[in-house]
C-alpha cells in the first residue's frame, strides 16, 4: 500500500487529500494540520467584522470529518517537527498531549501554506502576544478581531492590499474609526494603479478612513491606558488594537535546504507539481507542493512567481491529486485573476498593471477608457473604467484592471484571464464576440471598446 503524508491543511492541503483519495481509496493518506480546523474561507473575515456573513460556520467548506469519511488519517492539533524528505519520514508532535510519533512515507505534499509577514519591528511581538496587535489568516485570528470589534473605538490597519483595504472598509462601515498604513504611497497599489486607485482612496476619506500611505512603521508602543500607539515615519497614531495585514510569505521552513525554493521560501515545482530535491536535476517523482507554499507559473510574463490565492492553491492541489502516479495533466498557469468590494465600489483585475510589469523588469503600454456601462437611453447606467496592459512589440494582452459601482464588472477579468492565457493579442479582443443587449451592456462592449482604443494607440 502507498503511504502518502500530506504536511498542512487549509485549501491546496484539503484538496490534495480529495483529489488523491478519490483516484486511489485505497492508499494510506496521513494528514497533518496544527490547528483544529481546515478548510477556512480567511477572506470572508472582513465581511464577517461588518456583519455580512450569516453564519462564520459556513465559511469552512470541508472538515477533518469530511476528510476522515474519504479515508484520510487526520491528525489534527499536529505539530510536525522534522520531515526527512530523502529518507521519507517525519516526526510530529500532538499538541495536546505532548506525545511525538513518526511516520514512514512514500509520497510526500507539501501543503503547508504561508504566514503573515511579521517584520522586527520594535514592540511588535509583545504586542501580538499581548494581543493589541493581531494577525489576520487563520480562524482563531478572525474570531479575535470579530470580537475586539464589538468594543473598539478606533483601530490601525497595516497594509493597503486587499486584506487591509477590505478591514478598514468594514471598520469604517460599523462605526470603528480606522487608519490604513502602508509603505507604499497608494492603496492597493500592487493591485491596481493610480486612475484607480485614486478612485479608492477618495472612498476611504469620503468615509472617515485615515489615510497613512508612504509610512514605515518603526514601532508599536503598548501603553499603559491598554492601547497600542503605532509610531511610523511620519506620524503616530493611538489605537484600541492594531492589525498586521502586510502580505503573506511561504512557511517552508521545515524543508529549507531540502527542497530548491525560491529567495522567499516558495517551493519551485514543474508543471505537474512535482518538487524538485536540493542536489538533483530532476524533480521528484514523489515530492509534490502546492498552494502558498509553492511558486505559481504567471503566464503574463511566463516565468515562476509567488502568488498566494486560494484560487491558485485549489487548481494545483488537483492536480497533486491528478500526477501522483505519473505524470498527466499540466498546470495552466494564472493570471492572479482578482476581485474586491470597497463600499459601492466593485474593483477586479487580472495579469500585469503597469506598475507590477515595472517591478519585473517587463515593457508594456497601458490604456485606459471610461463609458457608461449601458445605453444612454436606459434609465439608470453607471461608468465603467478599464484599463488594458499589453506587450508593445507582440501587442499579446498582458493584464487588465476594471472599476465601477456595476457589481457584474468584476466578471470582465475572467474573460481577459482567459484572454491572456490563450495568448490573445489586442486585435483579437477587439474583435471578439460580445454580446449586447441594452440591460447588460452597449452595442460595443467596454472590453471590445478598451481593446478598440489600444489599437489605436498602437
Amino acid at each position: 500500500m502507498t503511504t502518502v503524508a500530506i504536511v498542512g491543511c487549509t485549501h491546496a492541503g484539503t484538496f490534495a487529500a480529495q483529489s488523491i483519495l478519490q483516484a486511489h481509496p485505497d492508499w494510506d493518506v496521513h494528514v497533518y494540520e496544527r490547528n483544529d480546523t481546515l478548510s477556512f474561507l480567511s477572506c470572508g473575515i472582513a465581511l464577517w467584522v461588518g456583519d455580512h456573513v450569516s453564519d462564520p460556520k459556513k465559511m469552512f467548506y470541508s472538515s477533518p470529518e469530511a476528510l476522515a469519511s474519504l479515508g484520510a488519517t487526520m491528525h489534527m492539533e499536529h505539530d510536525v517537527l522534522s520531515v526527512d524528505v530523502k529518507g521519507g519520514s517525519l516526526v510530529a508532535k500532538d499538541l495536546k498531549t505532548g506525545e511525538e510519533s513518526t511516520l514512514n512515507f512514500d509520497k510526500l505534499v507539501v501543503t503547508t501554506g504561508s504566514k503573515p509577514v511579521t517584520p522586527p519591528i520594535p514592540g511588535l511581538a509583545e504586542g501580538l502576544e499581548d494581543g493589541r496587535v493581531k494577525l489576520c489568516k487563520n480562524w482563531g485570528h478572525g474570531l479575535a478581531i470579530k470580537e475586539m470589534a464589538k468594543n473598539a473605538k478606533r483601530v490601525a490597519v497595516i497594509g493597503a492590499g486587499y486584506i487591509g483595504a477590505e478591514l478598514a472598509e468594514q471598520f469604517s462601515e460599523i462605526g470603528v474609526q480606522s487608519v490604513l498604513i502602508d509603505g507604499l504611497d497608494r492603496a492597493l497599489a500592487k493591485n491596481f494603479d493610480k486612475p484607480i486607485s485614486d478612485v479608492v482612496e477618495k472612498a476611504f476619506t469620503d468615509h472617515g478612513v485615515t489615510l497613512a500611505l508612504g509610512h514605515m512603521v518603526n514601532e508599536f508602543r503598548l501603553n499603559d491606558s491598554g492601547t497600542v500607539t503605532v509610531v511610523t515615519s511620519e506620524d503616530e497614531f493611538e489605537v484600541d488594537c492594531a492589525i498586521m495585514g502586510a502580505g503573506f510569505l511561504p512557511r517552508t521552513d521545515l524543508f529549507a535546504g531540502q527542497l530548491d525554493m525560491l529567495k522567499n521560501g516558495a517551493i519551485t515545482t514543474d508543471e505537474y507539481m512535482r518538487a524538485t530535491i536540493s542536489g538533483e536535476s530532476e524533480p521528484s517523482q514523489d515530492v509534490f507542493a502546492a498552494g502558498d507554499s509553492a511558486t505559481v507559473f504567471y503566464n503574463p510574463t511566463g516565468t515562476y512567481d509567488y502568488i498566494p490565492l486560494a484560487t491558485n492553491a485549489v487548481r494545483q492541489a488537483l492536480l497533486v491529486g491528478a500526477n501522483i502516479v505519473e505524470p498527466t495533466q499540466k498546470y495552466m498557469g494564472t493570471q492572479a485573476t482578482s476581485a474586491v468590494q470597497l463600499y459601492d465600489l466593485s474593483l477586479a483585475a487580472t495579469g500585469l498593471t503597469q506598475g507590477g510589469a515595472e517591478a519585473r523588469g517587463v515593457t508594456v503600454r497601458s490604456t485606459t477608457l471610461t463609458q457608461d456601462f449601458r445605453p444612454a437611453f436606459m434609465l439608470t447606467t453607471t461608468p465603467v473604467t478599464a484599463t488594458l496592459t499589453w506587450d508593445p512589440q507582440t501587442r499579446k494582452i498582458k493584464g487588465a484592471q476594471f472599476l465601477s459601482k456595476q457589481p457584474d464588472v468584476a466578471q470582465a477579468a475572467n474573460a481577459v484571464s482567459i484572454a491572456i492565457q490563450a495568448g490573445f493579442t489586442i486585435d483579437q479582443l477587439a474583435n471578439v464576440d460580445l454580446l449586447f443587449q441594452p440591460n447588460f451592456g452597449q452595442p460595443v462592449n467596454y472590453l471590445a471598446a478598451v481593446a478598440m482604443q489600444a489599437v489605436a494607440e498602437a
